[in-house]
């Protein structure tokens, strides 16, 4: 206890210091140092899971022990709002008292479910036995197939001769989809945050005047045509590595910020003003997001594009600040948990097929599902598949056979036939309430997921 206490000082030391530890006034500001805290912990608890397997009881301690701490200064972020006192004489008189800030009132809950979820995701993995991993310094032998794409460090994934049974693969994808729904719902709430931190001026001082500028003769004229096509437009675009979609998403969001600028700026002198008409530009702004969209729903693990991080280093807002932390390292841990179950699902595919071996796997997962969502969908859709918060191998097999008809099937293994019958009994539904707000209306703060750690 003793300990716990230091170490409670030492960290809000470091965030009352603004992490300037000679204290002489020159720190970051309170809202930027509880953003880095929060990214901190996570990089330092989370690290890359190179595995599929349950935390070790010491990170889980810490992590549950110390975002806690982090996430106790919500409680104290209130907003006035009015109520009615009752006097003793009977009389009642409207009065001003102070309740949690609406935002966090509603989304610290539901981040800490998706908190919850994912790590319930990793405990399950404990009891499986069909796969397992060989260190990357083994030899070519015990390793088998090359790894071909850029994560040569990871460890190779070694799955049965003959591939993975098919009850085990249903599993696998039913983790996969649930930690997919995860992933959606922390990314509609980060960008839902982030298009309410106000664009730094800094940020605006460095564009250039004009759409064009930004985007470049090519991709404005693209753009620009009177039929538009995103999916054609990106298809044009050289997305081979991540820097060049970072750079893409860049040169899009400050010709969106432009456009936006010059449609409410009045001031005909200005050099911000508009030569192109209102329509013209609403509509090449919509184009430009729905850009955005596809990208981000193509590429969930992409880096954080220039105008997000200049949002989150000059924010103020300390409410603002832990909403998009938390939310964004949720992103980034189901993102990287999707990667491996990918890379126990590619070894398997491999079993199946060698001659995949040869051929350069994709780097990137991609998030399934319909293109635009929202926050509040993304909830609603983790309540009907009712995501458990434990569903290990043995509670997946044992999951459908509650019931006569249904045991019958289970014992026949006609596993198509469960999936379509056994939904209902899933459990564990998530009962919290999201603002209503459309994932396109959030990327005019649009930003990629893991930057991060």
């Amino acid at each position: 206890m003793d300990a716990d206490i230091e170490l409670m000082k030492e960290k809000f030391a470091k965030l009352l210091l603004g992490e300037d530890m000679s204290g002489g006034g020159k720190g970051v500001s309170s809202a930027l140092a509880l953003s880095n805290a929060i990214t901190n912990l996570a990089a330092s608890v989370f690290g890359e899971q190179r595995k599929l397997e349950p935390m070790s009881p010491e990170n889980r301690s810490r992590w549950k022990k110390e975002i806690d701490w982090l996430l106790s200064v919500t409680d104290y972020i209130v907003e006035m709002v009015p109520s009615h006192q009752k006097n003793k004489d009977g009389s009642s008189m409207e009065i001003m008292t102070t309740k949690q800030r609406t935002d966090l009132q509603m989304n610290i809950p539901a981040l800490r479910k998706l908190d919850a979820m994912l790590v319930d995701c990793l405990d399950n993995f404990k009891d499986q036995d069909e796969f397992y991993y060989v260190s990357k310094d083994a030899n070519d032998a015990e390793k088998g197939a090359k790894r071909m794409d850029d994560k040569w460090w990871l460890p190779t994934v070694k799955v049965p001769p003959n591939g993975l049974s098919e009850v085990t693969k249903k599993w696998i994808q039913f983790e996969k989809d649930s930690v997919n729904q995860v992933l959606k719902a922390a990314m509609a709430i980060n960008a839902q945050v982030l298009s309410e931190m106000e664009i730094p001026e800094n940020y605006i001082d460095s564009l250039p005047k004009n759409g064009r500028s930004s985007l470049g003769d090519f991709m404005y004229k693209s753009i620009t045509v009177d039929y538009f096509d995103p999916e054609q437009f990106l298809s044009t675009m050289d997305l081979s590595s991540e820097h060049k979609i970072v750079d893409l998403k860049n040169r899009i969001e400050a010709s969106i910020v432009i456009w936006k600028r010059k449609m409410h700026n009045k001031d005909a002198k200005s050099p911000w003003g508009s030569g192109v008409s209102m329509e013209k530009r609403e509509l090449f702004e919509e184009r430009a997001e729905t850009i955005l969209l596809i990208i981000k729903h193509r590429f969930p693990g992409i880096s954080q594009s220039s105008l997000d991080i200049s949002k989150i280093q000059y924010n103020r807002d300390v409410g603002h600040a832990i909403l998009e932390s938390y939310s964004r390292i949720l992103e980034s841990l189901a993102h990287t948990i999707l990667s491996r179950i990918e890379d126990v699902l590619y070894a398997d595919s491999l079993a199946q097929n060698p001659s995949l071996a040869h051929c350069k796997r994709p780097s990137m997962v991609q998030i399934s599902g319909s293109l635009k969502f929202d926050a509040e969908e993304e909830i609603e859709k983790l309540n009907s598949v009712g995501t458990p918060t434990s569903m290990t191998l043995l509670d997946f097999m044992g999951w459908r056979t509650e019931q006569g008809e249904v045991g019958k099937r289970a014992s026949n293994a006609n596993l198509d036939e469960l999936d379509e019958d056994g939904d209902e009994k899933l459990t564990g539904k998530l009962h919290i309430q999201l603002p209503k707000k459309s994932y396109i209306d959030n990327l005019g703060g649009s930003r990629s997921p893991t930057s991060r750690h």
